[in-house]
């Protein structure tokens, strides 16, 4: 799913698709979580977070993506909310993302879910395109 994600992205923006860094150790616990939601046993959708983010105790949300034929049935509430769940259980205070313009139903679903503007922060920081959002769990 990530080469597919990232597929979308190349399709959206151009290039190579999301060029921050990012290593798979950096969800595993206690420094973060990952999701993957199967749907009759089929990878349906994922999503996780790491720590890190403009301010301390900071998590970011990551790789939030539910694949195309599983869309439009909840499935991205479902892992936000798992990922948000998890991120409070271990000690996250706040969850930041960067997202785009070109992505508005990830927008509405973030603010539908309580996320609100921060400044802009990492990678895509300087970025016209980029959207950061972040909600307090605490």
């Amino acid at each position: 799913m990530t080469q597919e994600v990232q597929a979308e992205y190349a399709v959206l923006y151009g290039g190579d698709g999301d060029t921050a860094p990012i290593a798979a150790d950096e969800f595993v616990a206690p420094n973060g979580h990952f999701i993957v939601a199967e749907v009759d046993g089929e990878a349906a959708a994922m999503g996780g977070w790491r720590r890190g983010g403009p301010e301390p105790g900071d998590a970011e949300v990551k790789r939030m993506f539910v694949r195309a034929r599983f869309r439009r049935q909840g499935l991205s509430r479902l892992v936000l909310a798992e990922v948000e769940r998890t991120a409070a259980e271990a000690g996250v205070r706040r969850l930041v993302l960067e997202t785009g313009l070109k992505q508005p139903e990830a927008i509405a679903l973030y603010r539908a879910s309580g996320y609100e503007d921060v400044p802009p922060f990492g990678y895509y920081a300087e970025s016209p395109s980029s959207v950061p959002l972040g909600k307090s769990l605490v």
